[in-house]
């Protein structure tokens, strides 16, 4: 599978977990995120991967920032996403099987990088159910 990760200075520690973690489960990573911590503004590196997974370059994607707000917020301006702000597996679960979540927003200031980790897992093996959901995915869109 190929990812896009992104995140702001709230994010660099949990990028690095989670980009060990998808390279050694054998995914592919579009990396867009900073690596440091000095303030920089989410959205520079929020709108790099929606893009992405609008675009249909990669699979899903995954953003961070201090409250997951803003960067969920930035991507679900974008035509075809539907990030969804989690914090923890069972909010990741319902976000893929019912409202088919196409990127994952994690708060780094209110869950610890094991628990992202464990989300990130759950985003990945968790599958769209469609049925009576779908109908409803296909109203998300205003235009």
């Amino acid at each position: 599978m190929k990812i896009s990760i992104g995140n702001d200075h709230a994010g660099p520690a949990y990028k690095e977990a989670i980009v060990r973690f998808l390279e050694e489960k054998g995914h592919k990573v579009n990396n867009h995120g900073t690596d440091t911590l000095d303030s920089v503004d989410y959205t520079d590196f929020i709108h790099p991967v929606a893009n992405d997974v609008s675009n249909n370059t990669v699979d899903l994607g995954i953003i961070i920032c201090g409250s997951g707000n803003g960067a969920a917020m930035t991507a679900n301006k974008h035509k075809k996403i539907r990030a969804a702000l989690c914090w923890n597996s069972e909010i990741v679960a319902l976000s893929r099987a019912h409202n088919d979540a196409n990127i994952l927003s994690i708060p780094a200031r209110f869950v610890s990088i094991p628990q992202a980790i464990t989300m990130v897992e759950t985003f990945l093996n968790t599958k769209f159910e469609g049925g009576r959901h779908q109908g409803r995915i296909e109203k998300i869109p205003c235009s």
